[in-house]
């Protein structure tokens, strides 16, 4: 197997190794004297400890299907735009997968390195002689609490893992006498360690001398807290509380490794757990700073300060974003793979929503979701045949005169009806066939492909995705842009900055959002959902929906505190779209739930965008138009990722993940 080994000198801080025997399990340490040397330092305590933070998942990544931000893209809120032929997102997609081809994703020998080096930090901290008592506690319980994030993080993908309690992995330990724990030890073991934490670690870094810049991101009682909560509500959800797809498996040692029965007590557990974030009254949802009494503007610009704004009140633990660390930048590469080709320099478009997002965002006015399902065909969701609420005051067909909210400069433009009067969530994330990219074109300075000058006009600005002749689609034709599904991603993008040069990319530094308080309040509707406490779960969902300026639930579907399939599908549609292109959360969300084998297969629908004649021919949804034909696919086997063929050729007793 493959151990990880921990070389420690005054002149490398720390360096690690695989190599071949025993396994990664285990931290060698090379030099015991060594070892305590560098703990006794302040300065080289601190940094092991940081490097705690080294493997932490690439949620904020949706790209890469190998990182758990690239699940996204097997999700029924994206359409897998990536580029025009096959790649490991797509795969992972359309179920071409096995044991045998996940051996490159290395999720599991990434976290018990994490774990393994987390507990290094618990046993060797007490050397830091330099360092007072309440920085040596903090970092203690900072490990503790990095340590059981790694273990959820396994627990999330791949079900009930090993367990190794308190300890480093036994030296002498045999690949074949290795299974897995059991759910009960999983999450005991997990909730015990924050548990240990929460009573140690500080609201806030400055309370140990920590500093606000370079520190920022590190473990307080919030995050321990959060993850807490979260890890309870998994526990408590269809896919580990009961499942009878699992019930019966046994581990090595003869223990049945996930819960047998359904325990309702877990409900209350969870929604313990999410309150006790709630009463700190320590964060809140984050709103701009200056509010112009317009509640559709606000709504807007409260729903953009998420990311805009910068460790903001309402992130209870996050990461700086390291999407792509190429000359665009670390979040730069993330708006370059949704910015429109052409309009900007390296505009990939390779990001995109899917018609079940777009479809999902609430109508203004009337607070009420647009289309409540589909017809199915093929045992499949039809995107061209939506179930429209005729309550909502949503127009499927047609266009009109309208504008943009921060493309004022545009002045009036023809829009499809589907796009007038939704939500400000809606404008604040996609920017639809037809609209105009918001950057005001008097600030771009590229060459304009169109002119080959540098003179812009708001039409040059204006998303054109359909692909048919005349002056101005030109640039959009089939070569020159992987768009091929008809809406852009604005999300990231901070209107007015014109993305002409790689500065312009290299100046977007966001925070990526871990936890936020929003999640806690779904959390906490959830469990109140759960226990038949629907007036609280409304009067939480509402908070949300009030930050970016939409009426109450009681007010968009009278009797919905009386409802409570009413109620569960309004919590769905409403996290759905809060938490869109954030990580990883739909996919985990869906799976607990076991609704993905439902929701998640799918054609490739996007708009007519290669047979159009003109912009009004391209408002017509097909299946026909996406390069590739092979739709996406999830089934029963999918809801947990196997254990690849490697790791089973080391620990040659390791049981399989149901379907594989």
């Amino acid at each position: 197997m493959k151990r990880i080994l921990y070389t420690l000198s005054a002149i490398a801080v720390l360096a690690l190794g695989a190599v071949s025997c025993d396994s990664y399990f285990d931290v060698e340490l090379q030099d015991q004297a060594t070892i305590e040397e560098m703990f006794s330092k302040r300065g080289t305590a601190r940094q092991l400890a940081a490097h705690m933070y080294a493997y932490l998942p690439k949620e904020e990544n949706p790209v890469d299907a190998t990182t758990e931000g690239g699940f996204s893209g097997r999700t029924d809120a994206r359409q897998v735009n990536a580029s025009a032929y096959a790649n490991n997102v797509f795969d992972l997609r359309v179920g071409d997968y096995s044991p045998a081809s996940i051996t490159s994703y290395n999720l599991w020998e990434n976290y018990y390195k994490a774990i393994a080096h987390c507990t290094l930090v618990i046993d060797n901290i007490h050397l830091d002689v330099e360092d007072n008592q309440s920085v040596r506690d903090y970092i203690k319980a900072e490990a503790r609490f990095m340590r059981a994030f790694y273990y959820f993080c396994l627990f999330r993908t791949y079900g009930p893992v090993i367990v190794w309690g308190d300890k480093a992995a036994p030296t002498d330990v045999v690949g074949s006498s290795l299974d897995r724990n059991t759910f009960d030890e999983n999450v005991n073991f997990i909730v015990s360690e924050l548990d240990k934490a929460i009573e140690v670690l500080p609201m806030s870094i400055t309370e140990v001398g920590l500093q606000e810049g370079s520190d920022m991101g590190r473990a307080t009682k919030g995050a321990a807290m959060a993850l807490k909560a979260r890890v309870l509500l998994y526990a408590a959800s269809p896919l580990y509380n009961g499942n009878d797809l699992y019930k019966g498996m046994t581990n090595y040692y003869g223990d049945k490794i996930f819960s047998q029965e359904y325990d309702p007590t877990r409900w209350e557990e969870a929604k313990k757990a999410a309150k006790a974030v709630i009463d700190l009254d320590y964060y809140h949802l984050v709103k701009a700073e200056t509010q112009t009494g317009d509640k559709f503007v606000d709504g807007i610009r409260n729903y953009q300060q998420i990311f805009f704004k910068q460790w903001n009140e309402e992130t209870i633990w996050g990461w700086w974003m390291n999407f792509y660390t190429d000359w665009l930048g670390r979040t730069g590469g993330f708006i370059g793979a949704c910015a429109p080709r052409n309009i900007t320099v390296e505009g990939w478009q390779s990001l995109t929503p899917s018609f079940k997002l777009v479809d999902a965002y609430a109508m203004y006015e009337s607070g009420r979701y647009p289309v409540t399902g589909y017809d199915r065909t093929s045992g499949m969701d039809d995107y061209s045949k939506p179930v429209i609420d005729a309550q909502s005051g949503y127009v499927s067909e047609g266009f009109s005169k309208t504008t943009q909210f921060e493309a004022e400069w545009a002045g009036e433009f023809e829009a499809h009806n589907s796009t007038l009067g939704r939500e400000p969530r809606y404008y604040a994330s996609l920017v639809p066939n037809g609209y105009y990219w918001p950057c005001d074109p008097k600030l771009k300075t590229m060459t304009n492909p169109k002119t080959s000058s540098t003179t812009w006009t708001a039409e040059d600005m204006r998303c054109h995705f359909w692909r048919g002749s005349g002056a101005l689609c030109e640039r959009w034709d089939q070569t020159s842009t992987n768009n091929y599904f008809g809406y852009a991603w604005r999300r990231l993008y901070a209107a007015n900055n014109p993305l002409d040069v790689g500065a312009d990319y290299q100046q977007i530094h966001y925070v990526y959002p871990a936890f936020r308080l929003a999640e806690i309040y779904f959390n906490y509707a959830e469990c109140c959902i759960a226990t038949g406490d629907y007036a609280e779960a409304v009067k939480y969902l509402d908070m949300i929906r009030e930050r970016s300026g939409l009426n109450s639930l009681k007010e968009a579907y009278p009797g919905i505190e009386a409802d409570p399939e009413l109620l569960t599908w309004c919590f769905r549609q409403e996290k759905m779209i809060e938490f869109a292109i954030e990580g990883p959360m739909h996919f985990y969300d869906n799976t607990r739930w076991m609704t993905a084998k439902q929701n998640f297969p799918v054609l490739n629908w996007t708009l007519n965008l290669n047979d159009a004649v003109d912009y009004h021919d391209s408002w017509v949804r097909s299946s026909e138009d996406f390069p590739l034909a092979k739709h996406a696919k999830f089934t029963d086997r999918d809801y947990l990722l196997p254990f690849d063929s490697d790791q089973l050729a080391e620990m040659t007793n390791l049981t399989q993940n149901y379907g594989f």
